[in-house]
């Protein structure tokens, strides 16, 4: 007789035989262990979290199945009602419930923690929970949910976590023993359908790797693989062109390399080789039946400027029935919107598109109309995505082939190189498992470009898992509600974060040892037969010292001066900014003091509107013009920022350069420095072993001494922050938190039950709005705005906030924005650093749609795209439900409820 009867039985319902790696994995589950799966991207790792959900229904348990985003949760539970049954399945997201009671649930991770937390009736016969895409405890924003969940299910569940490929799972699995008991960790590495790494140069498709190699010429590529020597030449050949560039005159007037190539970037001045455009892409890949593909942009414009060239170019990559059965499915899911919504979201070129095979796929669509493209994708309809990132995120649209048409991105704050882990994500849907029998991964060649940098990148397996874990004032007033103080300190201190910094500290412990073991023998060699050489080498490093500290104290003061010169500045006063990226002319639209180091809104005579900071203001600053501004300066509007750049040209133009350009002066050094720094000359001078002949030879080993003795200082700093690093915060945060009274010493009180229900990175500001009545007396419309401040952050933090609505939503705002600030110095004191600033550039868009204005209207004042605009809309309602949870028992609740019923219309209902 079997021993794992019920894997037997359901390995029987595929057609084709599972993996090793998938048949390990679904015996540990039956055998009762909890399981970590790390596997490439495709590799079929769902396989084994969909056994738990068919044992949990064999032997009559729940099973939660947890993704970290909506679309993957609505994806699974598609996938999951086909299989079982819509009755045996339910969905739990953010905005949606549908039968929550199922034996088999698919939520977001952040709907579990909620329940864990709520003590929920629902987790009762729970006996498996899926964490799929469990990697995502890495993210900085929701990681932290995760290990939550993990630490906090009961000891009777059993935790499937399925990750892509890391290089430290066997340390994550061990964490996971750890915390939740025997956990069996199962990595595989090798992909399912082997993958050929290429790079198109010209109309050139070259390998990336030598075909001497014998497991990249497989597909299978190993670290350290040799790059293919043509790559290697043809880099030279570019570098050598664009040396001599300067010395060439253009041969065409054309914009590609290639005279006429439709869609070739220009190159410029005869380089030996030509970058090919989309359409030359797109042309070759039909050409060596590689499609369908993915291109990835990284650019949500550029995906939609992808799609308006194929437009353009007449492109159509389907055949006659293809194109029916693709306007057939569009008209189906999207034409019964209303006909005014459809034309502000671009709907007719969107169906023109799908009609000829071609989309594009990211974050500022709506949901309705990526899901319509992933469902045409899978069906075969759509053959090219022009997509974003985000696509990579587990939704399941594998391609043949994959293009990366750069190997950098925008990361929220700078364009940086993506990572080895990342671009092992994003070609790793290259390869359809029974439909390919290999897939391709295409890199554009680039000027510049490196091969051996490529082939590193592709070839890497060093990208660990690291955890973003922290105690929020939510998570602490939950954990000290349901443990109490000191187990929820115990539960913190099993946090991965926790496990991998202890780790550390042993490697460190190490360093630290080798360190104290070495200044030994610096001090010995620095001996001198004359005196202590120490204490006199001790006496050379106070004069650096107080040099040092006496020039700090110069720039201190000079801040200072320059902080109270930008506290006499008023809007319309032209400035010249003496430093930064902004250096030069430029007129205050807002001064931005503050306490915590005022930050001035400006707009530049180069038409840049910006937050500066203090370090901008090395020196102090003062009027040189002064200019009339308009009632209301939106920083954001591109005209508004011409005319008053240009007003602000005038203003300066007679000025001389000394003033326009002015440079920091050196302030003159303290007296009383100047004199103790005398003194101790005199010292070493008068020092026994100033007169010894191999004084320099002893320096230098006592300058040895002192840089190790402060490396091996640092090291043991290191030591002291990271041990018990979590639960030290988390102190710190209950000490606030008792400080504003939400906690006495063991127990919650009856303000921080309010705080209890506010999941959002502003907890606290909104708790202490709600307690102290500043939304009080507020329509629904009203405080649809004010929440917004509280939901919104700007994907450019750098840019002003814009106009509000004024009165009672102004009045609310400002009084938000004090209040935050008056708890960030109440952070600074428990050294915490937490709450961001309110952003209110989401408050005309909420006021205006919960005051029922149409969808045109709404867009085309708000430079957000449908799906950011159906997004914040979403998160929104979602906050504002938070809120009348908390509001009980005030009028602020029914406002509150209100206000979710009038934002919940249209493309926000329905998208």
């Amino acid at each position: 007789m079997s021993s794992h009867p019920v894997f037997d039985q359901f390995s029987g319902t595929f057609p084709f035989p599972l993996d090793e790696f998938q048949v390990e994995g679904c015996k540990a589950v039956e055998d009762g262990d909890g399981v970590l799966v790390a596997a490439p991207t495709g590799a079929g790792k769902t396989v084994v979290g969909e056994f738990a959900v068919h044992l949990a229904l064999e032997t009559g348990r729940k099973c939660f199945y947890t993704t970290p985003i909506k679309a993957l949760s609505n994806q699974k539970y598609n996938d999951l009602v086909a299989r079982h049954g819509a009755d045996q399945v339910g969905l739990l997201t953010g905005d949606t419930s549908i039968n929550g009671e199922a034996p088999v649930v698919v939520m977001t991770t952040e709907v579990l923690r909620n329940m864990l937390y709520a003590r929920s009736r629902t987790l009762v016969g729970l006996g498996f929970v899926v964490m799929d895409e469990v990697h995502y405890l890495a993210d900085r924003a929701r990681g932290a949910v995760w290990e939550e969940v993990i630490i906090h299910l009961p000891e009777s569940v059993s935790v499937v976590s399925l990750s892509a490929t890391v290089s430290n799972a066997e340390e994550f699995g061990e964490w996971l023993e750890t915390v939740r008991g025997s956990t069996r960790t199962i990595v595989a590495e090798r992909r399912p359908v082997p993958l050929f790494q290429h790079v198109m140069a010209g109309r050139q498709l070259h390998d990336l790797f030598a075909s001497s190699d014998v497991d990249a010429a497989a597909g299978f590529v190993r670290e350290g693989a040799p790059v293919n020597e043509e790559l290697v030449k043809l880099a030279r050949d570019d570098w050598a062109s664009t040396r001599l560039k300067g010395h060439r005159t253009p041969k065409s007037g054309g914009k590609g390399g290639r005279p006429g190539g439709p869609g070739s970037r220009p190159v410029g001045n005869g380089r030996r080789i030509w970058i090919p455009g989309r359409l030359d892409v797109l042309e070759q890949l039909q050409r060596k039946n590689l499609l369908p593909a993915i291109d990835f942009i990284f650019s949500r414009a550029g995906c939609d400027a992808a799609v308006q060239q194929c437009l353009d170019a007449n492109v159509r990559l389907t055949t006659a029935a293809e194109r029916d059965e693709a306007i057939a499915y569009v008209k189906g899911t999207l034409g019964t919107m209303p006909p005014d919504d459809l034309e502000v979201l671009g709907y007719d070129d969107f169906l023109d598109a799908a009609s000829r095979g071609v989309a594009s796929h990211h974050a500022g669509m709506l949901p309705a109309f990526k899901e319509c493209v992933e469902e045409l994708y899978l069906r075969g309809l759509v053959k090219i995505v022009f997509a974003t990132e985000t696509l990579a995120l587990g939704i399941n649209m594998p391609a043949r082939t994959v293009v990366l048409e750069k190997l950098s991105k925008w990361n929220g704050e700078t364009h940086a190189d993506i990572t080895p882990g990342e671009y092992t994500q994003l070609t790793g849907r290259a390869g359809r498992r029974g439909l390919d029998i290999e897939g391709h991964a295409v890199v554009l060649w680039q000027p510049g470009m490196n091969p051996r940098d490529l082939a590193g990148l592709a070839s890497t397996r060093t990208y660990p898992l690291r955890s973003s874990f922290r105690p929020s004032y939510n998570m602490a007033v939950n954990l000290v509600h349901a443990f109490g103080r000191h187990r929820a300190r115990e539960l913190l201190e099993m946090s991965f974060a926790q496990f991998q910094a202890d780790r550390a500290v042993v490697g460190l412990a190490r360093q630290l040892r080798k360190a104290e073991d070495a200044l030994e023998g610096y001090a010995e060699s620095a001996h001198c037969h004359l005196g202590d050489y120490m204490e006199y080498a001790g006496l050379r490093q106070q004069i650096s010292e107080l040099e040092k500290q006496s020039s700090k104290v110069r720039r201190h003061d000079r801040r200072n001066e320059a902080a109270a010169s930008l506290e006499q500045l008023v809007p319309g006063d032209v400035i010249v900014v003496p430093a930064g990226k902004f250096a030069g002319p430029a007129v205050i639209v807002e001064p931005g003091l503050s306490e915590q180091g005022h930050r001035p809104l400006v707009i530049t005579a180069e038409r840049q509107g910006r937050r500066l900071a203090m370090i901008d203001f090395p020196v102090p600053v003062e009027p040189v013009a002064k200019i009339r501004l308009p009632k209301r300066v939106d920083t954001r509007n591109p005209q508004q920022r011409k005319d008053i750049a240009q007003a602000v040209r005038a203003a300066v133009r007679a000025l001389p350069a000394s003033v326009t350009r002015p440079r920091p002066e050196r302030g003159p050094v303290d007296e009383g420095v100047a004199r103790q720094i005398a003194e101790i000359r005199e010292q070493i001078r008068s020092h026994p072993c100033h007169a010894c002949d191999d004084r320099e030879d002893h320096a230098r080993w006592a300058e040895r001494h002192a840089k190790l003795g402060k490396d091996a200082q640092m090291l043991s700093e290191r030591i002291e922050r990271r041990t018990n690093t979590v639960a030290r915060t988390f102190d710190r945060v209950c000490e606030v938190l008792t400080a504003l009274g939400y906690l006495e010493e063991d127990a919650v009180t009856e303000r921080g039950r309010a705080l209890m229900r506010i999941y959002s990175d502003l907890d606290l500001v909104a708790a202490e709005s709600l307690r102290l009545g500043l939304w009080d007396g507020l329509t629904p419309q009203q405080l649809g705005a004010v929440l917004s401040s509280l939901v919104y952050e700007a994907r450019r933090p750098e840019d002003g906030p814009g106009n509000v609505p004024g009165g009672a939503i102004s009045e609310a705002i400002d009084a938000m924005t004090r209040l935050w600030s008056d708890l960030e110095q109440l952070e600074r004191t428990h050294r915490l650093d937490f709450l961001r600033r309110p952003d209110p550039g989401f408050a005309w868009t909420a006021y205006r749609w919960a005051g029922g204005q149409d969808l045109d209207e709404v867009i085309t004042r708000n430079d957000q795209t449908a799906g950011d605009f159906v997004r914040q809309m979403k998160q929104l309602i979602d906050f504002a439900g938070q809120i009348a949870n908390a509001a009980a028992g005030t009028p602020v609740r029914d406002t509150a409820r209100d206000l979710v019923k009038l934002l919940r219309r249209g493309i926000v209902a329905g998208g």
